[in-house]
């Protein structure tokens, strides 16, 4: 079926904001969405009518309680959870993950080793190495393939030992964008006896997660880069975190998720939560899927990544015509399949920030720098001030919008260039 762009669109207000009468085009997804109406309306809704803490009779606090276990319920969904039980929403997933490295650093001692991956994002590798630093561990790093641009099974096996007691890894990369195979990944990890714990940040907005598919024992994500509110989630298989006693007040319930979810949840952003996930399923029905709501996410995925394929494909195939410029990730497209649509590129002889000044200028929001990519950027010998320019489409982007970009981009660059002569 054909992607129904002009019904998506009308559910994002944001989408229609103008500044001096200049319309804005969002290619800043990797960095977070905007949200649609629906969300905002939950998160009204609730600080309006429902607005109490947790653990009174009176109906407030009852109503409070039925959003915190929708939400719940809605991420289970969402992930494949075999229960709301595994789910642990939080601040964000850095703070998530800081908190659970500390968690499982009990149970762990000096001389025990963790993988780190050269691909991932800061918020996957700090936390891990931090504790590595107070406990004694001994780190050791993956890099990732320059030529396939993602982790390979093989360089993963050749670091584990019987020592090895977590790899931290990550789905999809916030700046080349290649999807890494978390499933093959994760099975050479648990043969070895160790821990998997994957950031699925980027990956999350454009892909259906499994993560009773994926074998993997934790994973961590954040509703902002999927259409919701600013928070974050993290997935853990209940034999695990089950088995884990983590830093928390003396007298809070110790029952699962609650004892990992420390003071009072943001009961209205978890209305948001639920929102955003039933935008997906209703996402999903329109396009004529009427099974459960995780069949419907599905649905919505199947439509939306061949959607954003194509735009992928248009914006690869535009920039790859520029002379000197660079992308840093997947371009054939016969393995579109393997990278999510966020593009990152450089221009020589041109600092990334001088482009997207120009740009953002336009009213084309974009980023440049590391973007956090920290370990990505010193791999491939990117000077770490400077980065790149980075382009993230999400499912509410147009053609038109790529185009302009295109336009843009093209025009910039030459400018530049004319100044520097």
């Amino acid at each position: 079926m054909n992607f129904p762009i002009e019904v998506v669109r009308e559910k994002f207000p944001a989408l229609s904001l103008t500044d001096k009468g200049r319309r804005r085009i969002y290619l800043d997804t990797p960095a977070g969405t905007q949200v649609p109406q629906a969300v905002a309306d939950a998160v009204s809704r609730c600080l309006l009518t429902t607005n109490a803490n947790l653990g009174g009779f009176f109906e407030t606090t009852i109503a409070a309680q039925q959003i915190v276990d929708d939400a719940h319920a809605a991420m289970a969904d969402f992930l494949g959870a075999a229960s709301p039980q595994e789910i642990i929403i939080g601040a964000n997933m850095t703070t998530l993950t800081y908190h659970m490295s500390r968690t499982l650093g009990r149970t762990m001692k000096p001389g025990d080793e963790i993988i780190l991956t050269r691909m991932d994002h800061e918020g996957n590798v700090s936390p891990w190495l931090q504790l590595a630093e107070d406990l004694g561990l001994v780190v050791r790093w993956l890099a990732f393939d320059e030529q396939s641009w993602q982790i390979e099974e093989a360089a993963l096996a050749a670091l584990l030992t019987d020592r090895t007691r977590l790899v931290a890894l990550n789905y999809a990369s916030n700046l080349t964008g290649s999807i890494n195979r978390v499933k093959a990944l994760t099975r050479i990890a648990r043969q070895a006896g160790a821990l998997v714990y994957v950031d699925a940040v980027q990956f999350a907005p454009h892909g259906l997660i499994d993560v009773r598919d994926l074998g993997c024992d934790f994973l961590a994500c954040s509703a902002y880069k999927f259409f919701g509110p600013h928070m974050g989630i993290v997935w853990g298989r209940l034999d695990v975190i089950d088995a884990l006693t983590p830093y928390k007040c003396r007298c809070s319930s110790n029952a699962l998720p609650e004892r990992f979810e420390l003071g009072t949840p943001q009961i209205e952003l978890m209305a948001g939560l639920s929102a955003a996930i039933d935008y997906f399923a209703e996402l999903g029905a329109a396009a004529s899927e009427d099974g459960s709501r995780r069949a419907r996410i599905g649905k919505s995925f199947e439509i939306s990544t061949a959607y954003e394929n194509r735009l992928t494909k248009k914006l690869i195939d535009g920039l790859s015509a520029i002379s000197g410029l660079t992308i840093h990730g997947i371009t054939d497209p016969a393995r579109f399949g393997e990278r999510v649509p966020t593009v990152s590129f450089t221009v020589d002889g041109i600092v990334p920030e001088t482009i997207v000044r120009q740009m953002n200028a336009e009213n084309i929001f974009l980023w440049s720098g590391h973007n956090y990519a920290w370990e990505i950027v010193h791999q491939l010998g990117i000077p770490a001030e400077h980065g790149v320019v980075r382009i993230g489409i999400a499912h509410y982007n147009t053609a038109a919008e790529i185009d302009e970009t295109l336009e843009s981009v093209h025009r910039v660059i030459a400018m530049l260039r004319q100044e520097r002569l």
